[in-house]
């Protein structure tokens, strides 16, 4: 296929028509091209960040989210609080000190749950699809994460019991008390879950290669041939699930690269005006490189999901 200038231009997304936005719009583009750049040359290394920052953004974002939920929603269940309510329900500072409950009343302790619960709701799907680009079983991860958020939810609680105890009785307003049980216990979460999604995201290629592992550790043995079948199985599907992931996050990149390509060649043509034409050659095929690239990695992305 001959490619042309126009097939060029097809990789960049037009800039918007408002300025504020069309200027950060060329900051996202120039850091994209920086940052698939370190990613092409430290894979691993750029693997951990982007999950990083994207697990802390998320995390911070849906505490946010909750606190603003905390702001107003008790006031919905007020008429529920009348007196401390909640288990074990001991003294301490003058105060009842409670894990499941609340020393304000039912109606307070309802919100905060319902308030962490529609939180949790919004993480989990930004945190899979994005952030660890999982594609296991929802059903089964979404389980999981439940069950991590009930006994994560009992230690946090426990905590902010011994906390709230001391913060009525230091006649703190609510808005204050809010704002500290939400980074209190919702800082501790977020340490706790980011070791919790690697187990229930796992890294599907080294999750492939285990599998692989243990079923020609299981042929070396001679085992009966139901479980050596059911550990192929078992191998095969890591494997199909593994080049889902590795060329879906190919693709991806090289999207971005196609289109930092094409816009790296069109800004040279412009500052060239005409000289050097040996350059805006080499930049010209770098591009449509980029774009053979990209057309591959895509079809390779849709391959692999067809095959899963």
């Amino acid at each position: 296929m001959n490619y042309t200038e126009a097939d060029l231009q097809k990789q960049i997304k037009p800039l918007s028509n408002n300025a504020f936005v069309a200027f950060f719009q060329r900051i996202a583009r120039w850091w994209l091209s920086v940052w698939y750049g370190f990613s092409e040359k430290h894979p691993k290394g750029s693997d951990l960040i982007y999950k990083i920052f994207f697990f802390l953004v998320f995390s911070e974002g849906v505490t946010i989210f909750q606190y603003l939920v905390m702001t107003f929603l008790p006031y919905a269940f007020a008429s529920l609080n009348n007196g401390p309510w909640g288990w074990p329900n001991v003294d301490l500072a003058g105060q009842k000190y409670m894990i499941l409950g609340d020393a304000k009343g039912l109606g307070y302790f309802i919100a905060f749950e319902l308030a962490v619960f529609f939180a949790q709701c919004i993480n989990f799907p930004l945190q899979r699809n994005i952030t660890y680009r999982s594609h296991g079983n929802p059903w089964y991860q979404a389980m999981w994460y439940f069950i991590g958020w009930v006994l994560v939810s009992l230690f946090t609680n426990a905590v902010w019991g011994l906390c709230n105890c001391f913060i009525i009785n230091w006649g703190w307003p609510d808005a204050v008390a809010g704002l500290v049980k939400t980074v209190l216990t919702g800082g501790v979460s977020m340490l706790i879950f980011f070791f919790i999604f690697l187990i229930i995201f796992p890294d599907n290629v080294k999750m492939a290669a285990k599998a692989r592992a243990k079923y020609e550790k299981l042929a070396a043995e001679n085992v009966p041939a139901p479980v050596l079948a059911a550990a192929e199985a078992k191998a095969v599907a890591a494997e199909k699930a593994a080049a889902v992931s590795t060329t879906e996050k190919a693709a991806i990149q090289a999207k971005s690269l196609a289109s930092a390509r094409a816009m790296q060649y069109f800004a040279v043509k412009k500052n060239l005006n005409g000289a050097n034409p040996e350059l805006l050659q080499q930049k010209f095929e770098e591009a449509v490189a980029a774009i053979q690239a990209k057309e591959a990695a895509v079809e390779a992305f849709e391959t692999a999901k067809l095959n899963a």
